[in-house]
């Protein structure tokens, strides 16, 4: 809803266009549990006449029926949307208003404040500006305060509003005031905001939103409607150098050939050379088209079509820039992140990458460092729990465009999905390329796979044997390997319990070690298939994801995935080494198929029943398979 104003009766024409020019400034409102972020966007809503008659009378009907004010108005129903917000009273998923006054036009988000939702919080900051951030007066700096301050400040918005809130209820202490202000200044010092304003109010009551307080009168600063009129926020994008990630290529007909996107960065006119990222390709502008018709000059934040001179090859994803001042282009980085998912990040586990319209695939290394959001140390860390901050590197599948997230938010955030449930599970912020990617190249050699191959006689495979523990992995790639080497054949089996006596004996049984476990696995057999031997890999390896990684390492036909179909039953009754008996009585703990899950394959290549085939037969089913698909030539 727009500002009422009485221009729109007097002149609705000259309204409509000063309301067009207006500034556009976008805040979020943050902070912990039950610090009155709702109901300051709906105090403000309601002192800027922002609501209609008939929300105003449903708002005092809800107020009455489920609101916590008794029979006065309950602002925070105005945001609080959803039924387990109104039931619970806390805000669960992110709220966005528009409103606008005389001088400005407004987006607030209204973010939760409760830790399980701090996902919801970081993606209402990632477009902001400006954050107000809430202390309740009565409770002083929390943990959540200091994390969503942390988060605001990697985000990269430099103006924070300290909201020392529901100071009604301690009687306008000033020197509950003082203190709280005094203490978040020594805490925001190695934050990077470029200002931090205090203002003392009680949302509830309206006092220092639109209006000073006859309460604080020792107050001598702005309302809060009069800082957000007024703060001077810099739009750095539109000053850095020009970038546009292409969405869409527009080819309507024969005639016409344009790349779609909304402009991440600086400036383009007709006649400006641009280089297209990855390929290096350069061309110049021929024009810029939108359905209002060709523009002579696109800034940051606009939407557009735009057309090149040169026919080059420019696809969905690629980057368009600045010929003069391009993106670097990287696979390596140092990146933050901030881990969104209940279920912990997995070091060595392959994510999809997600930044602007290029999707990647992403392996994340364990954490070089944790953050502490108390205290902003970086401590020792393996990995990432739900809400905790790292700095991690990562290794894509392919070279990207990017930016410093510093230096462009647009170009340099990503976030990381699950590729198998799709749910995003992080977000992060590219801090710098990292150098190797860059100075490391392969060495090109004579002799490769397939001389290696040809001298043995042999097509080299990898053979993965997967299934839980006493299923028969093992035994049978001992029998097939035996059968092998009478031939004159030239193998080498990786098993399980051995890599960890040696290469793997650093880890344990944790999901991150697992998946670590199986990485290095992977890279080891694949040198091995290189080798030219045939490769057998006997592992539980209970994730699909890690052995669809060790799969997309391989060329087409050199990942063979056996599945040793034991069921559970069988495979616990046979426990040669009292494994399953010691996970029972509690003696190992994240033992696969008791207290940690096995995902089976969904289409192997080969599945072996071994309550109705001996290890010598399966051995045999697995040489006739080799024999007929050509690997023993």
């Amino acid at each position: 809803m727009a500002h009422v104003s009485d221009q729109i009766a007097d002149d609705i024409l000259g309204y409509l266009k000063s309301h067009e020019t207006k500034s556009l400034l976008r805040f979020i409102t943050c902070g912990s549990v039950d610090d009155g972020k709702s109901t300051l966007i709906g105090r403000l809503l309601y002192e800027s006449k922002m609501i209609f008659e008939d929300q105003l009378a449903a708002l005092e009907a809800d107020s009455k029926r489920v609101g916590t004010q008794g029979q006065e108005i309950d602002f925070a129903l105005l945001v609080d949307g959803l039924a387990a917000e109104r039931e619970q009273g806390i805000t669960i998923d992110v709220a966005y208003r528009f409103f606008s006054t005389d001088r400005r036009k407004f987006i607030v988000a209204d973010t939760p404040g409760h830790e399980q939702y701090t996902r919801n919080m970081a993606t209402g900051a990632s477009t902001a500006e400006v954050a107000i951030l809430m202390i309740d007066a009565r409770k002083g700096i929390l943990t959540q305060t200091r994390r969503h301050s942390f988060i605001v400040s990697l985000l990269g918005i430099k103006h924070v509003v300290l909201a020392v809130n529901k100071l009604d209820i301690v009687d306008y202490d000033r020197a509950v005031y003082d203190e709280i202000v005094e203490a978040y200044a020594e805490f925001a010092k190695p934050l990077d905001f470029t200002s931090v304003t205090p203002i003392p109010m009680s949302a509830l009551r309206g006092d220092n939103i639109t209006d000073k307080s006859g309460h604080t009168p020792w107050y001598n600063g702005p309302t809060l409607m009069a800082y957000l009129e007024t703060v001077e926020v810099a739009d750095s994008a539109e000053t850095t150098p020009f970038r546009m990630p292409v969405q869409w290529v527009n080819r309507p007909d024969l005639d016409f050939r344009g790349f779609a996107g909304m402009i991440a960065g600086g400036t383009v006119r007709p006649g400006d050379r641009v280089k297209a990222l990855p390929s290096s390709r350069e061309s110049t502008v021929k024009s810029i088209v939108t359905m209002g018709g060709d523009l002579n000059e696109a800034v940051a934040g606009q939407s557009v079509t735009i057309t090149l001179n040169d026919e080059i090859d420019v696809s969905r994803g690629d980057v368009l820039c600045a010929a003069d001042d391009p993106a670097p282009a990287a696979d390596q980085f140092q990146a933050t992140i901030l881990w969104m998912n209940e279920n912990e990040m997995l070091p060595g586990r392959t994510y999809l990458m997600k930044t602007g319209a290029t999707t990647a695939q992403a392996t994340v290394a364990a954490p070089k460092h944790a953050i502490d959001v108390n205290t902003m140390e970086s401590l020792a860390a393996h990995t990432l729990a739900l809400n905790e901050i790292g700095v991690c590197n990562l290794n894509l599948d392919r070279t990207i465009a990017f930016d410093a997230y510093k230096d462009n938010r647009d170009m340099g955030g990503f976030i990381l999905i699950d590729r198998l449930s799709n749910e995003t599970v992080g977000v992060g912020m590219i801090d710098f390329a990292l150098r190797r990617a860059s100075n490391i190249h392969r060495q090109a050699l004579v002799i490769d796979k397939t001389a290696r191959a040809e001298s043995k006689g042999q097509k080299p495979v990898m053979l993965w044997f997967t299934g839980l523990s006493g299923s028969g992995k093992s035994t049978i790639a001992n029998a097939l390997e035996q059968k092998l080497h009478a031939m004159g054949r030239h193998t080498y089996i990786l098993d399980g319990d051995n890599v960890r006596h040696g290469l793997n004996k650093d880890l344990g049984f944790t999901d991150a070690d697992r998946v670590e476990n199986i990485r290095r696995v992977s890279e080891v057999g694949k040198l091995m298939v290189d080798a030219g031997l045939l490769t057998l890999v006997s592992f539980i390896s209970p994730f699909r994801s890690e052995r669809r990684m060790a799969r997309q390492m391989m060329e087409e036909g050199e990942f063979v995935e056996v599945h040793v179909d034991t069921p559970l039953a069988v495979a616990e009754e046979r426990d040669v080494k009292g494994l399953y008996k010691k996970a029972r009585r509690g003696e190992i703990k994240n033992f696969t198929g008791i207290d940690s899950p096995y995902e089976p394959p969904v289409d192997p290549e080969i599945r072996l029943d071994t309550t109705n085939q001996t290890p010598d037969e399966a051995a045999d089913t697995l040489l006739a398979f080799l024999r007929e698909k050509g690997y023993l030539a």
